[in-house]
């Protein structure tokens, strides 16, 4: 079997080396930036260990890899889908099977808008790995795992045969969603990222702060209640869109909590986040929001947005989400 990899951001590099690890799997790389890899690199695990990623073609061409593709998987932030999905088509064949390593990006909506309709198409609904670049090419930290991977899938002929190569691939177990919608419409980064960056910075005066803030260690009560109460609401869209809830859990059944200082302590305790630092960037006299970051480029124009304008669509009331989504939004005007 032979997957691309287009991007080359931290779960580029963590699949990219995972991926390659598989016998009989050989894994190409479709960046911008081909000159900066190397055929192999590390991938720091966990437990102390580590893998090799190895890699077959690296190229900034599509057409030098995609057409003899097997599984083309996009590790891309959501601002860059749709245009990876144009830049791809022409070289896609009808075998090929197109997937995305988060389904809030979009990629199933750009895919249906611009793809044949019988295209194969999978995403998760969560990403696979926490993971960090050391060094762009180079080396990657893969600081944690999830405990099962919930995937879509379209136009796969025998969907329990995917299900199962992507568990093995993956090496994490794996269940499918009845529908594109259940991880298309995400509570993960669209709610946990932009309630917790508001909770954060929505009083900010733009005075410099004295260090970087931990994003996952540092978690407030005030965030969870915020985010228990979009997530209510999140919960509301998807029951007046009939979608099934078996494959999505509230934001406190995923963290094992009852109450939002419950899922405070939770998401304090994890050891895979802990190190994980605020989006700021440091200028003279301290530390400032960076409001160019990932978390406000991708999660409010992109993931939150998409829920609000759904709950619009089908008059579902979200107060909560709505004056997160519209505060993020003005940061990036």
């Amino acid at each position: 079997m032979r997957i691309v990899i287009c991007g080359g951001g931290g779960l580029g590099h963590t699949c990219a080396g995972v991926l390659s690890n598989n016998p009989g799997i050989t894994v190409d790389m479709l960046t911008n930036r081909p000159e900066k890899w190397n055929r192999q690199f590390r991938v720091n695990l966990p437990d102390g260990g580590r893998l090799t990623g190895k890699l077959g073609r690296i190229t900034n061409d599509p057409a030098e890899v995609i057409p003899n593709a097997d599984w083309v998987f996009m590790c891309l932030p959501a601002f860059l889908v749709e245009a990876e999905i144009l830049k791809i088509k022409p070289f896609l064949t009808e075998e090929t099977v197109i997937g995305a390593v988060f389904g809030c990006t979009g990629f199933f909506l750009y895919a249906h808008k611009h793809l044949p309709a019988k295209s194969r198409l999978f995403a998760f609904q969560r990403v696979p790995y926490v993971s960090r670049v050391v060094e762009y090419g180079k080396e990657v930290n893969l600081l944690g795992y999830r405990d099962k991977l919930i995937m879509a899938v379209e136009n796969v002929q025998d969907r329990e045969l995917f299900r199962k190569q992507i568990e093995e691939s993956f090496g994490e177990m794996t269940e499918l969603a009845d529908s594109f919608y259940e991880v298309t419409l995400s509570n993960s980064n669209p709610i946990l990222h932009t309630g917790r960056l508001y909770s954060m910075w929505k009083d900010w005066d733009g005075k410099p702060f004295d260090r970087c803030s931990l994003f996952y260690k540092e978690w407030t009560l005030q965030t969870s209640l915020l985010e228990v109460e979009m997530d209510r609401e999140f919960f509301n869209l998807l029951s007046k869109l009939n979608v099934s809830t078996s494959h999505i859990s509230s934001l406190l059944e995923h963290y094992e909590s009852t109450d939002a200082e419950g899922m405070t302590a939770k998401i304090r305790s994890i050891e895979s986040l802990s190190t994980i630092l605020s989006p700021m960037k440091q200028v003279e006299g301290g530390w400032i929001p960076d409001f160019e970051s990932r978390y406000f480029t991708e999660d409010f124009p992109y993931g939150l947005k998409t829920i609000y304008s759904l709950a619009k669509e089908k008059d579902v009331d979200c107060p909560n989400i709505e004056k997160v989504l519209f505060w993020g939004i003005s940061k990036l005007a």
